[in-house]
């Protein structure tokens, strides 16, 4: 709560200048919300999925990992786009692909129509990259870390919309005629529809970067957005800054900015963004975030308290994105990146230990609870009496006697009715990762990308930064379901603990403090280090 006052306080005080600041970051960076309710709608609509279209675990990652297929895919093109058309065109053009995803997806008659919407959906993420370069150059150095962190605000809040709405419809699964299995994942899909048609309206309404506005020389404009969201006698010196900082560059192409974001001087930069990518696409995130009841099945829950779980998940997600925003400029992106990494290495292990000394057992008692959750129980009879030591051994088991339409819907009353664990270890590294990653290494990490590229190669910078947590996303979304069925919950997070160690000893060694600097100032201390 101290998090959240601290906000209604900023909100109250801000000057004009702020307010608009405030207002035009808070629309570029609504494509996180839309990101964030992508994420979790899907997380609550995957299982009703692969029972209607009876996928494998490899199909199952691919409905869910397929989005950023398509961010891969847009993020090779977005440097010359937002060179060509700026960063409010290419928003726009985001958006309203958005929108055409969202209604392939919730319409879907099979499988393939619904990867092809999904992938679609998958420039929703790359809003992110032009939204964090597009704040950047927007925001005033001392607040630019607290307003490009918005993105993950908005991506927790958007989550947290999400769950509620998947929760209240699987609650209503039993009382609404209409409502079923087969149609829930359609509503759960179609929710995203409403809010892309209002960030197109939202769009419109912005400036364009003045940075842009400079380097295409319309210096007028920039000059006019810089009044808009600087104090007056600010205004002529940022604009002498960007001035020179552009008549030093020149009107760099694309396929030049490429060369020069490899070429020597840029090389520790590069080094820097690409670590960070990795360990914050890779140490789990996504799997928590996208396959969220899934991951709450595999502890015990119903299907109804797995969902409602998601509530509190998302909920504290928004928090200690909160705690990240108001405290990325008193404490500094690296002290902040350092102590989330430790403590998602401690969160990693506690769900370890957890999952690591669980059991399952399937007798006459626990029959009696899953046919209380409308599970046809004859098949689980020759299963009776045994002891399964992991949760791959038991969903092995369970997958010789149910198809794949059936075993998705099965597994977590199953799971649910012979596990036997102590849940703490596992709830409180859940919720602790939650609270570790969004007020460190994901918010901050847009933060860094928008700071230390720069303004010749920021426009493929970026993008290209992005596409490396893409990848690193992709394949932990992509494989999460197959590392249920084949490692197990326990080996699974121990790999993410491995990940996020790694991260916290690179970035020990190597992420320099950018808070309080000018783009300008960053510019030149990373050359002097490199």
């Amino acid at each position: 709560m101290c998090a959240q006052y601290q906000f209604v306080l900023w909100v109250i005080k801000m000057k004009s200048y702020d307010n608009k600041v405030t207002k035009f970051s808070l629309i570029a960076a609504f494509g996180g919300f839309v990101f964030g309710l992508d994420a979790a709608n899907i997380s609550g609509a995957v299982r009703f999925v692969s029972a209607q279209f009876q996928l494998d675990s490899i199909e199952q990652g691919l409905v869910v990992s397929c989005a950023l297929l398509g961010v891969i895919v847009a993020l090779f093109f977005t440097g010359s786009l937002v060179e060509r058309f700026g960063r409010k065109g290419v928003l726009l053009g985001i958006a309203c692909a958005y929108t055409l995803s969202s209604l392939l997806s919730s319409l879907a008659l099979n499988y393939p129509m619904l990867i092809v919407g999904r992938f679609i959906g998958g420039v929703a993420f790359a809003s992110l990259t032009v939204s964090a370069m597009y704040i950047g150059e927007m925001a005033p150095p001392k607040t630019r870390g607290r307003f490009v962190s918005i993105n993950q605000l908005l991506i927790t809040l958007g989550s947290l919309i999400a769950f509620i709405i998947n929760y209240f419809l699987v609650k209503s699964l039993a009382n609404i005629g209409w409502l079923n299995e087969t149609n829930i994942w359609r509503f759960m899909l179609g929710a995203e529809l409403l809010v892309n048609v209002v960030w197109i309206a939202l769009l419109v309404t912005i400036p364009e970067s003045p940075r842009w506005l400079a380097k295409k020389r319309r210096d007028d404009d920039a000059r006019a957005v810089l009044a808009m969201t600087l104090p007056a006698e600010q205004v002529d010196h940022t604009m002498d800054e960007i001035r020179h900082s552009i008549h030093q560059e020149g009107d760099v192409p694309v396929t030049r900015q490429l060369r020069q974001l490899f070429s020597g001087p840029m090389r520790f930069v590069l080094l820097i963004a690409v670590a960070y990518a990795v360990v914050q696409g890779g140490s789990g995130m996504n799997a928590v975030l996208f396959y969220a009841p899934t991951v709450f099945e595999q502890i015990g829950a119903t299907v109804e308290s797995s969902f409602m779980q998601t509530i509190v998940l998302g909920a504290v997600a928004v928090v200690f994105t909160l705690v990240a925003i108001f405290s990325v400029e008193k404490f500094g992106r690296r002290n902040l990146t350092l102590l989330g990494l430790t403590l998602v290495v401690l969160a990693h292990c506690s769900i370890w230990y957890g999952f690591n000394n669980a059991s399952y057992t399937i007798d006459e008692q626990s029959l009696t609870a899953i046919a209380e959750q409308n599970v046809v129980t004859e098949a689980l009879e020759p299963l009776v009496g045994i002891t399964y030591d992991t949760d791959v051994q038991l969903k092995a088991a369970l997958a010789e006697h149910f198809d794949k339409s059936q075993l998705p819907l099965i597994s977590g009353p199953v799971i649910n009715a012979s596990i036997t664990i102590d849940a703490t270890f596992v709830l409180l590294g859940l919720f602790a990762f939650l609270a570790a990653f969004n007020m460190s290494i994901g918010p901050i990490m847009w933060v860094i990308f928008s700071e230390i590229f720069s303004n010749d190669v920021r426009s493929v910078a970026l993008p290209f930064a992005a596409l490396v947590q893409t990848l690193a996303s992709f394949s932990i979304q992509q494989i999460f379901p197959w590392q249920l069925e084949v490692m197990g919950a326990a080996s699974t997070f121990l790999n993410y603990a491995f990940v996020a160690f790694a991260g916290l000893v690179v970035m020990a060694i190597f992420l320099p403090e950018t808070k309080g600097k000018t783009i300008e100032e960053i510019e030149q201390d990373l050359v002097k280090a490199s």
